[in-house]
């Protein structure tokens, strides 16, 4: 079987975990969290970056850090992994549903208008009009590896009051190359990012995730909330409510040696995403489009069908097809809007969402991916 995205563990991992074995420094305490830390921090130009055990438990804390009260409403994009909209329920926060752009995105200009049309301003505040509640932060996402429309987003949210909280999970190296937040990478524009370092992801710990910010009080806290709370460790007092949720030392040891090799990761993502968009060409399928306002890290690609050519239930039929042929491919995410736990949450105009889902498919994008393996899942799809 051909796999959807798997890790690529061919440099220095063993003998990184070797050490962590040999010292016996394999939970949450050892050299590699911090050396992984401040490497992490140093590439995408951020001041902290505080590692826990996955990308979600990264946003429940950086909601509660910001915080996030019991019957907040947070702005969020429909078509995201259902990770950032626990992470609100965690919080005893209500999400807000918004559509989709063109690259999967929150739809930057959608969600102004809702804001605009939707929402007041009092007391320092940006409050809901249908329930009354205040809505204290938005977290966009940057899905597969595209960066989201933030140019458009950072004025309105600065003057509502709005934090910005970034789910970086699949885009860790995305750089926006135009505009206002040219040489930044995503995850590093909001009050918070967070990234993921799942076993799938461009980069892995085979679990694991991170805080980045540039605020100093921010990174203290989050620190201290991810251990426990601890106020005095040989005492054992606590004067807060925290979580037990830190890297292990392991973890992060594999996180440096792949960082190690992700120049070369981005090479191959890069030539994966160019061979899919240049030599599949059969009628009523195309790569999807990445913006041109970012570089992009090509963590996932999507194929993208003409219904219209293909028919409603061309989806179905070319899942099926590739799965003969031993090629591991999936849907994008059922809407969050549709999932049963969220029905009732208010959405705003979701039109583009409610269509992608029937006309997307994953395509195996992993960077041991073999010539040979290209060529077949082409000649299948154009087949």
């Amino acid at each position: 079987m051909i796999p959807l995205s798997v890790p690529s563990l061919k440099g220095n991992e063993l003998k990184y975990v070797s050490k962590c074995i040999k010292t016996e420094w394999i939970s949450s305490s050892g050299k590699f969290v911090k050396i992984f830390e401040d490497r992490i921090a140093s590439y995408l130009g951020a001041k902290h970056a505080i590692a826990c055990i996955n990308g979600t438990s990264a946003l429940q804390v950086s909601l509660r850090i910001l915080g996030v009260l019991p019957d907040d409403e947070i702005i969020v994009p429909t078509i995201t992994f259902i990770a950032p909209i626990n992470a609100i329920i965690y919080n005893n926060a209500k999400p807000i549903f918004m559509d989709c752009d063109e690259f999967y995105n929150i739809d930057a200009s959608k969600t102004i208008e809702f804001i605009k049309q939707c929402t007041i301003f009092k007391k320092k505040f940006t409050y809901n009009k249908k329930t009354g509640k205040r809505i204290s932060a938005i977290i966009p996402v940057h899905v597969w590896g595209n960066a989201v429309d933030l140019d458009k987003l950072i004025l309105i949210c600065k003057q509502r009051n709005i934090t910005i909280l970034e789910d970086a999970s699949e885009s860790f190296g995305t750089k926006y190359t135009k505009g206002k937040l040219k040489n930044k990478y995503a995850g590093t524009i909001g009050k918070i990012g967070c990234l993921s370092f799942n076993g799938n992801k461009i980069i892995t710990t085979g679990g694991g995730g991170m805080i980045l910010t540039n605020d100093r009080k921010i990174a203290k806290r989050a620190r201290y909330l991810i251990d426990q709370a601890k106020d005095d460790g040989f005492k054992y007092i606590h004067n807060d409510i925290g979580y037990n949720f830190r890297l292990t030392n392991i973890q992060a040891a594999i996180g440096i040696a792949q960082l190690e090799k992700f120049k070369d990761f981005i090479k191959k993502k890069k030539l994966i995403h160019n061979f899919y968009k240049k030599n599949i060409f059969a009628s009523g399928l195309n790569i999807s489009k990445t913006p041109s306002y970012a570089q992009n890290n090509y963590w996932l690609n999507i194929l993208s069908l003409d219904l219209k050519t293909l028919g409603n239930k061309a989806l179905k039929k070319i899942i099926n097809k590739l799965k003969k042929n031993r090629i591991d491919t999936r849907p994008v995410w059922l809407p969050n809007h549709m999932q049963k736990k969220f029905k009732f949450f208010q959405r705003y105009k979701i039109l583009k969402a409610n269509k992608i889902i029937n006309a997307s498919l994953c395509l195996p994008s992993s960077i041991n991916l073999k010539k040979k393996e290209l060529t077949k899942i082409v000649k299948v799809l154009n087949d």
